[in-house]
């Protein structure tokens, strides 16, 4: 099987997650279908608007951002580019998760003269500190919503986990199962431990090797502080955008920044699972919503699926014009490349 057929089938099977975690988000709610299309049509706009605003922002940050990480290699990126490739990148994540990266390297290193595989390093790094924040915004959200977060973790893992330990414990047949499946889990890894750390000292151990690469050469960035400024005034932006959108609704309107912590947590997360975030983002916030926070039904549909789609169409929008515009404003370069 060949890359590209890979690439194919990822594309299909997160699809597919997402289109049926969309379908079971409105299955619910599938009867107020006319009371949630009137939430849309009564929402309030401006602070869509304001909220988009605020993304765009994040977008320019991370692009301005990126030079610091290229400066002390050799290489800079034009502001123009740099913004185009960050959009069209965020785009091509719509299509196929991670094609972003690939494609925001692969237009700096034809506009701008930077080697992908150093373009590529950098937009690791990026991730890193976008990991390392991350769990920031967990230690804060841990901080400001304990009680709820412990009751998410009772009701949807130790509640059911403990549920299924009793339900086996109670009939001695799934016990000797579940016994014989720990044992034969054991002794297979037992058999194939040599072969695993082979694996592990290899491609997986010099995927390690990268990420702790990319993090030590935030040491060489010039202006550190900046550096650090911007990429919590990125996750600023993120969170922003996202508390904006809550004055949209009157059943989120009262909803507040802790609240917005735990969405932006979890709805982080939940753009992993399928392209652009499709089904599985709405889908996670509809059930803090409801769950958690007692948002009414209308409401916790309406509101990630306003969010979700204003991004949507903010990132659509800019990354097609993007496509447009580069090899416009990069004309001279292409034909000074066409002459050669």
């Amino acid at each position: 099987m060949n890359k590209r057929t890979k690439s194919i089938i990822q594309f299909v099977v997160l699809l597919g997650v997402g289109i049926l975690l969309t379908w079971l988000s409105l299955k619910s709610v599938w009867t107020e279908r006319d009371k949630i299309a009137d939430s849309f049509k009564s929402a309030n706009y401006f602070w869509v608007g304001i909220s988009m605003l605020i993304s765009l922002l994040s977008h320019f940050l991370r692009a301005y951002r990126w030079n610091y990480l290229l400066k002390p290699l050799g290489y800079s990126v034009k502001p123009a580019n740099s913004i185009g490739a960050v959009l069209v990148g965020y785009f091509a994540n719509y299509g196929l998760p991670r094609m972003g990266e690939l494609t925001r390297c692969t237009l700096v290193a034809k506009y701008d003269d930077v080697p992908f595989e150093v373009a590529l390093g950098t937009v690791i790094t990026e991730r890193i500190v976008d990991l390392l924040l991350l769990l920031f915004i967990f230690l804060l959200t841990l901080f400001a919503q304990f009680k709820q977060l412990k009751d998410l973790a009772n009701e949807y893992i130790l509640t059911p986990l403990m549920s299924k330990l009793q339900a086996v414990a109670a009939h001695p047949t799934g016990m000797i199962i579940l016994i014989v499946l720990i044992i034969g889990m054991i002794v297979g890894f037992m058999l194939v431990r040599k072969k695993l750390a082979t694996v592990l000292k290899g491609k997986f151990g010099n995927i390690i090797l990268g990420f702790g690469n990319g993090l030590s050469s935030v040491k060489d960035i010039d202006k550190k502080f900046q550096f650090i400024a911007l990429s919590f005034a990125i996750w600023a932006s993120y969170f922003y955008s996202l508390y904006a959108c809550f004055f949209a609704f009157t059943g989120t309107s009262e909803l507040g920044h802790s609240e917005c912590l735990v969405l932006l947590l979890f709805g982080t997360f939940g753009v992993v699972f399928s392209p652009g975030g499709l089904g599985a983002y709405p889908a996670i916030i509809t059930a803090l919503l409801t769950a958690t926070y007692h948002v009414d039904a209308i409401s916790a549909v309406a509101f990630p699926w306003m969010a979700w789609t204003s991004q949507f169409i903010l990132i659509v929008v800019l990354g097609l014009l993007s496509l447009i515009f580069l090899p416009i404003i990069n004309k001279n370069k292409t034909t000074d490349e066409l002459s050669l």
